[in-house]
């Protein structure tokens, strides 16, 4: 006997199929155990209506053979494929991990677009800490920030921000901030990230929860690091040139027709090469190249020599003016939100495929960063800059650099954030859909590729 909630089916026989393999499974498990069992039946609540479900041979043998196929399929190490235009799958729980849809698409399975099932953004969002000396600690399922404790006797400390755990995705903090143990048990059980950032805003560490459980999507990404996956790298390097040439022709006020063009063949040129040394020499003449016209894309009158803007090309670690300082900053906001996905995919943003691997450094992250550097990182320089949400009272020199002063680093993180939640138009799939989500996206196809699953990575580019 199995209990349904709803009403028997409009059919001859009154059950549908997999309801009649599920109870011949129960039958046969109790046959197993030594009882004697001739039919089995189904109640509906709904109706309140039993229907007699009789054990033929041929039913058992197809429920057997069922139960073999899904051994199969478990055992195998190569996922099964998704389901094609499957009503179902709307309705699933676990669409946004799935893709069927874009899966099916890559790999010329549907001809049609794929439908929007992934879910949109859910509430969470980074916390950030930028206070020094501020502390985080968990008390009521809410993730408590407090301000820098007082000298004096009998002075409570402040509460800067109180957010239920359920909103916050991940958590930065930059300088010296103190998180408490109970926190960090609280956020690695319900896998959010911590990444600690130094006080000029590069990254430094990461603390998570215990690492992934997909071990075969690990296994294939050691041994693609070891190879080296020129053919994703490839990919991603054309598409960050392909997107740098497209900022510039949107924004650029002065005639950089030449630096359109040679970007333009530089992109063409790193689908073409066949060793990482000359990809990365492509990559490098393309940073020139685009560095090299990238104050022609903001306001003339900040960027004369001596003006709080001028930038004379691309320099870092220390960056040693208020435009480089700026992009170094989003940069690692950037990594560190692809950390982030990295780790919740299941991915090690320490084994990359065009980056590689050194002590360190996060080199699947910089390689996924790549094609979205002038899209995210470097777009919100410009509209900062040429909206006046930051100006020269923003910045600080310290020895040899610039760094952005306390409410600079806010403003900053503020834009970075709001360009996160912009919705644009995915270029392979047709959906709308937002950069803070596209991220994810790109990250699960990258593994899907790493699995094999598809034949090839489809990198993110923009018209």
């Amino acid at each position: 006997m199995d209990y349904k909630r709803g009403a028997p089916a409009d059919r001859p026989g009154r059950v549908w199929e997999p309801e009649r393999r599920q109870v011949a499974v129960h039958a046969l498990m109790l046959r197993d155990a030594g009882y004697q069992v001739d039919h089995a039946a189904l109640y509906f609540a709904e109706t309140r209506q039993r229907v007699r479900v009789e054990l033929t041979d041929g039913l058992l043998d197809a429920t057997e053979a069922s139960i073999a196929e899904l051994r199969t399929v478990a055992a195998s190490e190569v996922a099964p494929l998704p389901l094609i235009d499957s009503p179902k799958c709307p309705r699933c729980s676990l669409v946004g991990i799935c893709l069927p849809d874009e899966h099916n698409l890559l790999q010329a399975r549907a001809a049609r677009a794929p439908r929007r099932l992934t879910p949109t953004d859910g509430s969470a969002r980074p916390l950030y800490v930028t206070e020094a000396g501020a502390s985080v600690s968990v008390r009521s399922g809410r993730m408590i920030v407090n301000g820098r404790p007082s000298r004096e006797v009998g002075v409570k400390t402040d509460v800067r921000a109180s957010v239920r755990m359920l909103d916050i995705s991940h958590v930065a903090v930059f300088g010296n901030v103190q998180v408490s143990t109970q926190a960090l048990r609280e956020l690695f059980a319900r896998d959010v990230p911590v990444l600690y950032f130094s006080g000029g805003g590069w990254l430094e560490g990461v603390a998570q929860g215990l690492p992934s459980k997909h071990v075969q999507l690990r296994t294939r990404q050691v041994a693609l690091a070891t190879a080296g996956g020129l053919d994703a790298a490839r990919l991603m390097v054309r598409a960050k040139i392909r997107n740098s040439r497209v900022l510039l022709r949107r924004n650029t006020r002065t005639d950089n027709t030449i630096a359109v063009q040679r970007l333009a063949a530089l992109a063409d040129a790193a689908e073409m090469v066949d060793s990482p040394a000359s990809l990365l020499g492509i990559e490098g003449a393309a940073a020139r190249t685009y560095f090299g016209a990238f104050a022609s894309m903001l306001r003339p009158e900040l960027t004369l020599p001596g003006a709080s803007f001028a930038f004379e090309g691309r320099n870092r670690r220390p960056p040693k003016d208020a435009v480089n300082c700026l992009l170094s900053f989003n940069y690692a906001l950037l990594v560190k939100d692809l950390v982030a996905v990295c780790i919740g995919v299941g991915l090690d943003p320490y084994l990359g495929v065009f980056h590689r691997p050194r002590f360190g450094r996060p080199a699947l992250a910089l390689d996924l960063a790549e094609e979205f550097r002038p899209l995210i990182a470097e777009s919100t320089v410009l509209n900062m800059i040429n909206n006046g949400e930051i100006a020269a009272s923003d910045f600080v020199v310290r020895a040899e650099g610039v760094a952005l002063t306390k409410d600079g680093r806010r403003s900053a993180i503020a834009a970075y954030e709001r360009r996160l939640d912009i919705e644009i138009t995915h270029p392979v799939y047709g959906y709308r859909i937002t950069y803070r989500r596209v991220l994810e996206v790109q990250a699960r196809i990258l593994a899907a590729w790493m699995l094999g699953e598809i034949p090839a990575y489809a990198a993110f580019t923009t018209r």
